[in-house]
């Protein structure tokens, strides 16, 4: 997928600081070589010489460097720009539409006039030119060869003396940046070969993926997230030696900018995103976001209809609207400084609406001939940006045409170069090499973190601690029920992580439907514990814009079904980011999800959801079920700490029918309630990621019943009936669906050499599949037998017994197997 046509959007980059974070889409190759101009620029250092003047005086042009290796800048590359003034005088545009603003009035500094307000100013206010340039200058990026896209700074003379112009060395290695995507190379900045993307680290900007307008919520949670960080004083996370924070450190003023397509406005995510921006404005929160419309009137072969764009984007509540043609590189320059400049200073989000053309079709091998007509194709040729820009020049007196054709084909015969220079680069060779980036896991670090929280709780911030629970820690009240658990949890999570929040729907004033965050708004403020609106593609993309700007999210998803609304905010977005940026960006995360079934008094299948099959699927998730409370406490003490180590994105299922549940065998017997950890036992506590609890009933010795969540209590019940027919059972609680505890599975599964699975999801795609299947992997060649709810949703009320697990059935099946 090529940028041509798309080059305006280097007008938008010029407009912006370089450190403002920015999440581009695929036909960005201009913005992201004048990023690269920008960040070059602003890490030179002064050397008392003038920044682009040539340190050797030599200005009579290339000379190839046949010695340089592959994939290196030559001297070819390197040439120095001469010398020169700003291009000016080329024209000003008029003032964008733009919808009416209620707070401008309201926002505006004491004695300014409206008119003064309405200025375009510098976007950093200092009058200087992001680019380097004067503040009246222009900088026009423009050069095409096929369909990459690189820019350079046109130097002005009086178009006779024949010298010859030279290409940026920043705007050189961004080309090369984009022609190693290309071909997948393993020297690619930021995806390493896996994804042909744009992003980079000191750049600020973040690698998206392929899902239309995925990326849209994110951003809206960046921007929520950089505007709460201003007002926490938030510690970063511990490092150890030689180590330094992964999350990204953004200026407080920082604006986030988020590209898309037209067709993009369409998709549910977009509708989500600007929804839930225009949402929390009305409520009066800020979030500085600049979505940026580039809309060239097709998706794919798809027509936007016309002034459908337009209409769409100038009705979202809430967002402010601006518009330049695309194709016009300086009015676009001149529309985005003013548009980035209120979204900084009103920290509100606006969307910049650019018209474009889409040249050399969609991508690939489309022959847009098949649905465009000629007649079509050639109007968008005649408004192709780079000869618009040619056209400016000439007319300006700036440049001959016979001038400007030259350092086109010169700039072509650098792309071609650069091309052959990557070809031949190394590709990634081996599955471990692929997934290396994926979720990488350091369990010694995370237990570490456990015992240095537990450290701090019972010293330094023991004072604060006792003063959150009200005088009286958890550990003292007795013992607990699985919700109370994990609320006293999430109370110590949010004392030892200060930039931690927790967040969803009815999570804080109501303290969540079954009580389980009761409390915690009272003791940490509405600014860590906070609702939201009711969309869970939103929840989630706080969470994910949360994570990458630096702080530790805690979203909750109501019910398990509601989950699927949402699922590819996990899988194509918080899964993806280490893996698409090779470490370089994450976004650590716990998902709090109440699910599973056998709610008693309230049913349905979205209130007793029972399959796990998408979350299982997604690589490098992390997926717990904690069954007992105490193992809730020490389970969520391990995903917040895996999150602040390790980046890792973690998803926390609570059975509901577990959450106040108090006994095991008997009314009463109260077996099923556990006490709290102290603080100076969470180190002997700690739960690592992938192991095992092992319950023994009996001798032990005859059966293995591998279960988790609702299915270890329903399994220590049938264990207790067997072990009066003189059956010695061990219970597995598998505690973790991803990754599985696999060696404790082996090693159980070969103390009996009969292992029953116990599975309350459904039989096809069920938990259960994956326990058989690493089993056999394993070797193991013992007797195995599946126990699994039936292929059905959870109907209402008595009729779910039906379809899902019984005690009787455990029961039943040992028997089974026990009789071979």
């Amino acid at each position: 997928m090529g940028s041509a046509g798309h080059e305006g959007n280097a007008g938008v980059a010029a407009a912006l600081r370089p450190t403002d974070p920015a999440l581009l889409h695929y036909r960005s190759g201009a913005f992201y070589c004048v990023r690269a101009g920008q960040a070059a620029r602003d890490a030179e250092p002064d050397t008392g010489r003038e920044p682009d003047a040539d340190p050797t005086g030599d200005r009579d042009g290339p000379t190839a460097d046949t010695s340089a290796p592959a994939g290196q800048a030559t001297e070819d590359d390197l040439d120095r720009v001469e010398d020169a003034p700003p291009v000016g005088g080329v024209g000003h545009a008029e003032e964008a539409p733009r919808a009416a603003d209620p707070l401008d009035d309201d926002e505006r500094p004491a004695g300014e006039t409206e008119a003064a307000s309405n200025e375009r100013p510098d976007d950093d206010g200092t009058g200087a030119r992001p680019d380097g340039g004067a503040g009246d200058g222009r900088a026009v990026p423009a050069a095409r060869s096929g369909q990459a896209t690189v820019s350079a700074p046109v130097t002005v003379g009086d178009g006779a003396s024949g010298e010859r112009r030279a290409i940026d060395p920043a705007y050189v290695e961004a080309a090369r940046d984009v022609l190693r995507g290309l071909v997948a190379s393993r020297e690619e900045p930021i995806a390493g070969g896996r994804h042909k993307v744009f992003g980079r680290a000191d750049l600020a900007v973040v690698p998206t993926t392929s899902t239309i307008a995925s990326h849209l919520p994110r951003a809206v949670g960046m921007g929520l997230a950089v505007e709460r960080l201003r007002r926490l004083d938030a510690r970063p996370e511990p490092t150890w030696p030689g180590e330094t924070p992964a999350a990204a450190a953004w200026a407080p003023d920082a604006i986030v900018v988020c590209s898309f397509g037209d067709a993009s406005i369409n998709h549910a995510s977009a509708t989500a995103a600007f929804n839930t921006a225009g949402w929390y404005d009305h409520t009066g929160l800020r979030i500085p976001v600049l979505f940026v419309c580039e809309d060239n009137g097709l998706g794919l072969s798809l027509r936007s209809p016309r002034g459908w764009v337009a209409t769409a984007l100038r009705s979202k509540p809430g967002v402010r609207y601006f518009a330049a043609d695309g194709t016009d590189l300086v009015e676009t320059y001149e529309v985005a400084v003013e548009a980035a400049a209120w979204v900084r200073r009103h920290r509100r989000p606006a969307v910049l609406h650019l018209t474009t053309v889409r040249l050399m079709g969609h991508a690939g091998a489309d022959a847009e001939s098949a649905y465009r007509s000629a007649g079509e194709i050639r109007a968008d040729l005649d408004r192709d940006p780079v000869v618009a820009t040619a056209r400016r020049l000439v007319e300006a007196g700036l440049a001959s045409g016979a001038e400007l054709l030259d350092r086109y084909d010169e700039v072509g015969w650098r792309i071609r170069r650069l091309a052959e220079g990557v070809l031949d680069e190394p590709k990634l060779s081996s599955p471990a090499e692929v997934v290396a980036p994926l979720a990488p896991r350091r369990p010694l670090r995370v237990a570490r973190a456990v015992a240095e929280a537990g450290d701090r709780a019972a010293g330094p911030g023991a004072g604060a601690r006792v003063e959150a629970f009200g005088g009286k820690p958890p550990e003292l009240v007795g013992p607990l029920t699985l919700a109370q658990s994990i609320n006293a949890a999430l109370t110590d999570g949010l004392l030892d992580h200060p930039q931690m929040a927790v967040f969803g729907e009815d999570v804080a004033a109501k303290g969540g439907v079954y009580g389980v965050t009761k409390g915690l708004r009272d003791r940490f403020g509405v600014a860590r514990v906070f609702d939201t609106l009711l969309d869970e593609t939103s929840i989630l993309g706080l969470g994910l814009g949360a994570g990458l700007a630096g702080m530790l999210p805690v979203p909750e998803i109501q019910y398990l079904a509601y989950l699927h609304n949402a699922e590819d905010q996990l899988r194509g977005e918080a899964a993806t980011t280490r893996f698409f940026s090779q470490g370089a960006f994450r976004n650590p995360m716990v998902v709090r999800v109440a699910g599973l079934a056998y709610q008693e008094g309230f049913g349905g299948h979205f209130h007793n959801e029972n399959s796990v099959a998408v979350l299982r699927d997604v690589p490098g998730l992390v997926v717990a079920v904690p069954a007992r409370p105490d193992d809730a406490a020490a389970m969520l003490r391990t995903c917040l700490a895996s999150a602040a180590v390790d980046g890792s994105v973690c998803v926390f299922l609570e059975p509901i029918g577990l959450y106040h549940t108090r006994d095991l065998y008997a009314d009463g017997d109260g077996e099923w309630l556990a006490g709290y950890a102290e603080p100076g036992a969470w180190a002997g506590a700690h739960v690592p990621v992938g192991r095992a609890r092992v319950y023994g009933v009996g001798s032990a010795e005859d059966v293995t019943i591998i279960t988790f969540g609702n299915g270890v209590r329903m399994s220590l019940r049938a264990a207790s009936v067997l072990a009066d027919e003189g059956v010695g059972t061990r219970v597995v609680d598998l505690r973790w669906l991803a990754p599985l505890p696999v060696a404790d599975l082996i090693r159980e599964a070969t103390a009996t050499g009969r292992v029953l699975v116990v599975d309350e999801t459904r039989r096809s795609g069920g938990v259960g599949e994956g326990v058989i299947a690493a089993l056999v992997d394993a070797g193991y060649v013992g007797a195995a037998r599946r126990v699994a709810a039936v292929d059905s949703f959870v109907p209402l009320g008595p009729a779910a017994r039906q379809v899902l697990v019984s005690e009787e059935a455990i029961t039943q099946g040992a028997r089974t197997l026990l009789a071979r």
